[in-house]
C-alpha cells in the first residue's frame, strides 16, 4: 500500500457511514415539509376549484381574459366576455386561474 491509501484509511471514522445518512434523510424531510407538500397543498386547491365551478360564475383564464362561465362541458368552459350578447370563447377548464373576486382580493387582477 502507498502512503496515501494509509492516511485514507486513518482519518475514517466508524460511524461516518451512519452520519451522512442521518443527514440526507434530515435533507429530504427538510425538503418535503417545505417544498414538495406545500406544491402539492395548491395543487389539490387549484383541483378543487376546477371541479366546483358553476354557471354564471366569474373567473379570470390564465392568460387574463376575465369572464362569467356560460356553459361547462367534460374538458372546456364557454365564457362570456363582454356584456354585449354572443361574445363567448370557449377554453380549456385548466387554463382557468381563479375566482375573480378572489383575484380581485389578493392583487392579482389586470387593471
Amino acid at each position: 500500500m502507498n502512503f496515501m491509501t494509509v492516511m485514507l484509511l486513518e482519518q475514517q471514522t466508524p460511524n461516518g457511514g451512519a452520519m451522512m445518512w442521518i443527514f440526507l434523510i434530515a435533507m429530504f424531510v427538510i425538503m418535503y415539509f417545505f417544498m414538495i407538500r406545500p406544491q402539492n397543498k395548491k395543487q389539490k386547491e387549484i383541483a378543487n376549484f376546477r371541479k366546483s365551478l358553476q354557471v354564471n360564475q366569474k373567473v379570470i383564464t390564465a392568460g387574463g381574459i376575465h369572464g362569467v362561465i356560460k356553459e361547462i362541458n367534460d374538458s372546456d368552459v364557454i365564457l362570456e366576455i363582454s356584456q354585449s350578447p354572443n361574445v363567448r370563447i370557449r377554453i380549456d377548464k385548466n387554463s382557468i386561474f381563479a375566482a375573480a373576486a378572489d383575484a380581485a382580493a389578493t392583487g392579482n387582477s389586470a387593471k
